[in-house]
């Protein structure tokens, strides 16, 4: 049998969504935001390359503009997220705009803070502090 690994992954990407909690999900869209930053980061080191970087950053956006729509206003955390939100928006903006990472190791910092909250609230009661959920 010959499989198609790129169709096997999309299959076992497709099944993680599907299964995932509400919390599990916004934990994949970090860890999808995060990984586009940091490639968007490397495209402008070394050899610059300002279309692929263009590119990430805009996932990135993309990714956070999705958290900011499923904030719910009658939630009094939504309230406290979307400034921080807000402020990753315009980092991301101001990255992509100028070509320049320089700010990117505080936004990867902000944003991995926000991705571990989540995996805490994630994680299945009672487990233990080490145990992380799969997604």
């Amino acid at each position: 049998m010959n499989y198609n690994t790129n169709a096997l992954k999309q299959e076992y990407l497709t099944q993680s969504v599907m299964t995932a909690s509400p919390a599990e999900l916004v934990v994949m869209l970090f860890d999808a935001c995060i990984k586009n930053v940091k490639l968007a980061v490397l495209s402008l080191e070394g050899t610059p390359n300002p279309d692929k970087a263009n590119t990430y950053f805009i996932k990135a956006q993309m990714i956070i503009d999705e958290l900011v729509g499923s904030l719910d206003p009658a939630i009094e955390l939504s309230g406290q997220l979307l400034p921080i939100y807000d402020f990753l928006l315009r980092s991301l903006r101001d990255m992509n705009i100028k070509k320049d990472a320089s700010g990117s190791d505080d936004l990867l910092e902000i944003l991995q803070s926000l991705r571990d909250t989540w995996q805490q609230i994630a994680r299945p009661q009672g487990a233990p502090q080490g145990m992380e959920v799969e997604a």
